[in-house]
């Protein structure tokens, strides 16, 4: 898959690619209700330019904002996918719209416990970001997801710049 370029991401077989705020305003009729994996994607061709605080909720009394130097850090030049989730793994009964739900709740000040990919809401264009999400089949979400971290790590020499661990 090329992480370089939305219509590549296209042509791997993700669908979606709408805002956090058109899924809050459509309560996210249009993400499907099964298991899958999502990315947040942006134009690979911009700087990226880091917000002092973060817009994520705190959850457990923990701050989601981290400093500038570990955005900078995490940032992948050249890439247009900024995170990769899974929803629906193993025995999990999340789907991709409960997954998602949770994760721009989280972004819009919610305390929620969607900490993975939180780096995101440190940006200043967040409103630009995109989602975009494939359906998962008879495939465990958790292996998709490994799968394609792993082949962004070979493309780019690093993980996706919100995807903190494994």
């Amino acid at each position: 898959m090329r992480f370089d370029a939305i219509d590549g991401i296209r042509e791997a077989g993700f669908e979606g690619f709408v805002s956090a705020a058109d899924l809050r305003r459509t309560n996210l009729q249009s993400v499907p209700d099964v298991a899958g994996v999502h990315l947040v994607v942006r134009d690979p061709g911009l700087p990226p330019a880091f917000a002092r605080k973060s817009t994520g909720g705190r959850f457990k009394d923990k701050n989601p904002t981290v400093d500038r130097a570990t955005l900078e850090a995490n940032w992948v030049p050249g890439a247009a996918v900024l995170y990769i989730g899974k929803a629906g793994a193993g025995e999990s009964l999340n789907t991709l719209r409960k997954r998602l739900k949770s994760f721009v709740r989280f972004g819009a000040g919610d305390p929620v416990g969607h900490w993975g990919g939180r780096l995101i809401w440190q940006l200043e264009d967040q409103a630009s970001l995109s989602f975009c999400w494939r359906r998962a089949g008879s495939a465990d979400a958790r292996e998709l997801e490994r799968e394609l971290i792993q082949e962004f790590s070979r493309a780019h020499g690093m993980r996706p710049f919100a995807n903190l661990r494994d």
